[in-house]
């Protein structure tokens, strides 16, 4: 009965987090930069929750990041880019993909479920091709530990992007061109609603068999094998699963920019999500969700105004272009010197969590009445 009331308030706090976010986007301006800071934000916490299973709950130091959200960022385009977009997009190329899923899927659905279902199926897809480079990649390099592994799979990330800008490859990857004219998002609904599903997903599996199997291997490989574990399917599980929704997020990332091009997925990328995840706290799905969003706010929205030399004091020409990422760079070092283990370190929100500080306050305040008494 306790957990069902748990599960119940859980649901009831996520559709009001849904119900304000349509009240938002029917009463604020829709060119809002809140709205900028949710969408990416969104994205970001499901990456950065990808990369906190594999680095934080499995002790796997991975740099591969930015290579498969590519991969699945130009999956996701490849598949639904219209048909008769081809030709537009493939100017230089003779496309070899003559098939769009959302055109496939509406001529069994209609127009609007169609794009839906064709759009829906696409992401997968995009999960599904990272997972499997991801397996593929994991093979020889999961045999690697520490900081040898960080260089391997950041090697491939590079790879991998350069790869995708080969003219060999034009025909399905438009070379070093743009990917564009692919079904993209308006609502801040839609983001949301693929980033907690997956994100709830990921806290299932940290929650069952296979995520204490994951931990006790981020504690100690040698006690974790001597109780029965197998080492490398676990490390493999954990790495292609993080990898799959890292695929996801890539394609996120396609809708929210509206083109793709292998440039964009840089090491800079990788760096920022594994910054996010060591400020929010490594090992815990909260504080990759909470720093996602204060990293974006802070580096698209709330700093910007230092870029901006009418705020220049004295007639000093400070503050210019590029200086929001300076205040940004010490913020950060700050943040990083003084909060080592992160805004949550292992803490997750929930219901006990908030019952437990309440608890607290309590006996607190009794004690001090007691004693003032």
């Amino acid at each position: 009965m306790k957990e069902s009331r748990k599960n119940l308030i859980s649901i009831l706090l996520i559709a009001g987090l849904f119900l304000l976010l349509f009240i938002m986007e029917q009463t604020m301006s829709p060119t809002h930069m809140i709205f900028t800071v949710l969408k990416k934000g969104a994205i970001y916490a499901l990456v950065a929750v990808s990369m906190n299973l594999l680095n934080g709950f499995t002790g796997l130091f991975s740099l591969g990041q930015a290579g498969f959200m590519l991969i699945g960022a130009y999956t996701y385009a490849i598949l639904t880019i219209p048909t008769g977009s081809k030709d537009v997009v493939y100017r230089y190329y003779d496309c070899i993909v003559n098939f769009s899923l959302p055109e496939a899927a509406s001529s069994v659905f209609g127009e609007a479920a169609g794009t839906m279902v064709g759009v829906i199926l696409a992401l997968i897809c995009a999960g599904i091709a990272a997972g499997f480079f991801a397996w593929l990649v994991g093979l020889p390099v999961l045999r690697l530990k520490s900081d040898y592994l960080a260089i391997a799979t950041l090697g491939f990330a590079e790879i991998i992007r350069a790869v995708f800008q080969w003219d060999g490859l034009g025909p399905v990857t438009n070379g070093s061109n743009l990917l564009k004219h692919f079904p993209t998002f308006s609502s801040t609904l839609f983001p949301f609603a693929v980033s907690a599903i997956c994100i709830c997903i990921i806290v299932l599996l940290i929650n069952s068999s296979f995520g204490r199997a994951f931990k006790a291997i981020r504690e100690d490989e040698i006690a974790a094998e001597a109780m029965g574990i197998n080492l490398a399917r676990h490390k493999m599980m954990a790495f292609v699963t993080s990898s799959f929704f890292a695929g996801v997020g890539g394609a996120l990332l396609a809708m929210f920019q509206t083109t793709v091009a292998a440039s964009q997925f840089k090491a800079a990328m990788t760096y920022e999500i594994l910054l996010i995840v060591v400020i929010g706290g490594i090992g815990s799905v909260t504080g990759s969700v909470i720093s996602s969003f204060l990293f974006i706010a802070c580096s698209e929205w709330w700093l910007r105004f230092l870029d901006e030399s009418k705020y220049n004091i004295l007639g000093l020409d400070i503050l210019r272009g590029g200086f929001r990422k300076v205040v940004f760079s010490v913020i950060i070092m700050i943040m990083v010197l003084f909060y080592r283990r992160g805004i949550m370190g292992t803490r997750e929100f929930s219901l006990d969590f908030f019952t437990r500080r309440m608890k607290r306050k309590r006996a607190a305040a009794g004690k001090g009445g007691r004693g003032n008494a």
